[in-house]
Parts: C-alpha cells; sequence; structure tokens
C-alpha cells in the first residue's frame, strides 16, 4: 500500500454543477494538505471530469474502474452483481481491469465523497460500496465516505449489509439517511467549497431561477415553471430583473425556453460562466430553483428563496436538510406555492461554525503533511459581516 495515493469515488464529469463542485472541493483541499500525493478521481465520465478538474490538484489522475465496473454488472440482482463485484476486484482475471484494480490496491484509503446516488434511485451504485470494502479487506485501505444522501433507501438489500460496514469513517448529510443505515450526521461536502465560492463570486441583485427537467415527477414540470413564472412577473411589477441559472446543460434549459418571453437571452447564465467565474451569489438576491446546491449556496449567501421540490422521497430530502440548517426557504411541493419570504434565514449567520466544522472532518481525513502550512483562518465570519453592514457583492451576472 502505497502512502501518497488518495483515491476518490465520486459522480462526476455529467456536468453537474453540484457533484462536480463537491470533487473540486475535496481536490482543491487536497492540493493544499496532500500536494504531493497521487491523487486518483474514479468517474463515470473521466474524459469530461479532467477537463472540469485540471489544474485543481498537481498529481490528479482520472480513472473510471470502479464505475465501469459498477455499470457492467447494473441490471443483476443485487447479490449477483455483489459477488461479481467482488469477485473482479479481489481475483482479477481480465486485461480491461487488472490495471485499473491494481492501482486501486495501491491506495492508502478510498473515499466515497458526498452526493446523493447511493440510493433506491440507482440501487446498482451500491457496488461502489461492495467494490472499496473488498479493496479495503484486501489491503487495510482507509475507507471514507462523506456527505452522504442515502435516500431514497434501498431495497432489498444491497447484497452486503449493513452498506458502510468495515468503513473507517462513514457521516450522512439528512437525518432520514443517517437513520436509515445508522449512521452518524454530518454536513454536505459542499460546504467544504463555499468559502472560496462566496469570496470569488459577484451578482447583480435580482431574482435568480434554475428549474430542472430531469428526474421530476409526472407534471411537476410545469407547475414548478408556473410557480417561476408567477415570482419573475412579480420581480418585473416591482422593477426586479430575473435571471436564468444553468447547473446542468440541457436539463436546465427546457424550463429556460418556456419563460424566454420574461427573461432575455443575455440574462441567461450558462453552466460554463458559472463553473469559470463561479456561481452568482448574493445577499441581495431572491432564487426560485429545484437545484438542491443553488438552494445551499444561496442561502449560504444570505439570499432569500423557494425550493421547489421535483421528486418526491429524493429532492424533497434534499432541500428539506438545507431548511433544517436554517436556509429559511419554504419548500414548494405537488401544486403549492409558497410565498418568497420576507427574511433570510440564519444559515449565513451559521456559516462560519458550519464551515469550521467541515474544514475539522477533512483535516481528520487528510491531515496535511509535514511542513505544509496550516490552513488559513476561515474569512466566512468577515463575509457575514460585510454582508450585515449592507456591504453587498455586485457585477456580474
Amino acid at each position: 500500500m502505497n502512502p501518497g495515493i488518495i483515491y476518490l469515488v465520486g459522480t462526476s464529469g455529467h456536468p453537474n454543477f453540484g457533484d462536480e463542485f463537491i470533487a473540486a472541493a475535496w481536490l482543491k483541499y487536497l492540493a493544499v494538505a496532500r500536494p504531493d500525493a497521487d491523487v486518483w478521481l474514479d468517474s463515470p465520465q473521466p474524459g469530461m471530469a479532467q477537463v472540469l478538474f485540471e489544474g485543481l490538484h498537481p498529481r490528479l489522475r482520472v480513472t473510471n474502474t470502479l464505475w465501469r465496473l459498477v455499470h457492467e454488472n447494473a441490471d443483476l440482482p443485487a447479490d449477483e452483481a455483489a459477488k461479481n463485484i467482488r469477485e473482479r476486484v479481489t481475483g482479477l482475471g481480465t486485461p480491461a481491469y487488472d490495471l485499473g484494480l491494481l492501482k486501486m490496491r495501491e491506495a492508502e484509503s478510498l473515499h466515497l465523497i458526498g452526493g446523493g446516488y447511493v440510493n433506491e434511485t440507482w440501487p446498482h451504485h451500491a457496488g461502489l460500496v461492495v467494490g472499496m470494502r473488498a479493496v479495503g479487506e484486501m489491503t487495510g485501505a482507509k475507507l471514507f465516505a462523506t456527505g452522504q444522501g442515502l435516500m431514497p433507501v434501498l431495497s432489498p438489500a444491497p447484497g452486503e449489509t449493513p452498506l458502510f460496514r468495515g468503513f473507517t469513517y462513514a457521516r450522512a448529510r439528512d437525518e432520514a439517511s443517517a437513520a436509515a443505515h445508522g449512521l452518524e450526521m454530518g454536513l454536505d461536502d459542499a460546504f467544504l467549497g463555499i468559502e472560496e465560492e462566496l469570496s470569488r463570486t459577484e451578482a447583480a441583485p435580482g431574482l435568480y431561477v434554475c428549474i430542472q427537467s430531469d428526474m421530476a415527477d409526472p407534471g411537476r414540470l410545469e407547475s414548478a415553471v408556473e410557480l417561476a413564472r408567477a415570482e419573475i412577473e412579480r420581480a418585473a411589477r416591482q422593477g426586479i430583473a430575473a435571471y436564468y441559472v444553468e447547473a446542468i446543460p440541457g436539463f436546465d434549459r427546457a424550463a429556460y425556453e418556456r419563460l424566454a418571453d420574461l427573461i432575455p437571452e443575455e440574462r441567461f447564465v450558462p453552466f460554463v460562466h458559472v463553473w469559470n467565474h463561479g456561481l452568482p451569489l448574493s445577499d441581495q438576491q431572491t432564487w426560485v430553483t429545484s437545484r438542491f446546491h443553488l438552494h445551499l449556496l444561496a442561502a449560504a449567501a444570505g439570499a432569500r428563496g423557494i425550493a421547489v421540490g421535483m421528486k418526491k422521497g429524493y429532492y424533497d430530502v434534499k432541500h428539506e436538510s438545507v431548511t433544517a440548517l436554517g436556509s429559511g426557504w419554504p419548500l414548494a411541493l405537488d401544486e403549492g406555492s409558497p410565498a418568497m419570504p420576507a427574511q433570510a434565514g440564519p444559515l449565513a449567520a451559521k456559516l462560519p461554525a458550519l464551515l469550521a466544522r467541515k474544514r475539522a472532518e477533512a483535516e481528520t481525513l487528510y491531515p496535511a503533511e509535514p511542513g505544509v502550512p496550516a490552513q488559513p483562518a476561515s474569512s466566512a465570519a468577515k463575509l457575514f459581516n460585510l454582508a450585515r453592514s449592507g456591504v453587498s457583492r455586485r457585477g456580474r451576472g
């Protein structure tokens, strides 16, 4: 086992803003704490992931070894898939996998980074955990899982239970996931990157909208668009400009096309702009969004908003985890149209403590190499104080 190899497993490369943001946050942290370590990211889309994360860590390598193995067994019953994955990882036997699997055996740790992708929506993704555990049992590598959203709960059992048996460290990001799998509560992995995102972005005051067309219950897109339309028209009557933010290319465009008569193309903020320049964030905003991480980051910046649930049992759990932290955003479900809150919730005020908690987790899992300077003190408190004093970030939209 090579003490320099860190192996991350995540659903990166779609691109999907939330998943990419989480992977980038870990890579940026490791670039400071462990700059001399070889970091391997196992991703379902390694080509796009390589482009997205270029330069974020000096020794980053990207592969799809474990994801390819999981997808190859996706249509099999859980027990049979788990057996095949375990046998392939431990027994080798084909040049299609052996070099990648041998590289996994060199890792000091394997880390399932955060997101909501190991659950009944994609039950075959439990194979990621099976494969990681097989490596850990062979080599003694530490197994980590952070910021996990595990609802709707896997049923039947994923072939090996409990799900995170043998893991050195495992945390869920919401109470339902923690209870279902007997885990301790943690925070979404996006908290590791929020401070930098707040410091690098600017936004014009206004109403910001993002409504997805993917993974929606029947008829939900239409009602969500109507809710957004009502808020845009209300903002226009008040002289407030509306913007549209794209979190997943294509899937977020469908709703924009239905709202383009109210939001001109020049106020459409594409994913590429968001990725290159930062998510437009300000405490002078309001939001209507179905995207979980836009809810999280905008509320952390002090914005008011309405969260839109698109799929019951999945997205409502995600959004409720942010409201539980104090976003102050009502959750719109079914045909409901809650009013825009008059005041921001307490999440922004709680942010320094939450960032410190997430930083402590990262430092526990990946202590800095000897001689690496300590991370700078958090500036989140300074950012919050600026917001309270009325100094807002303005500019790009």
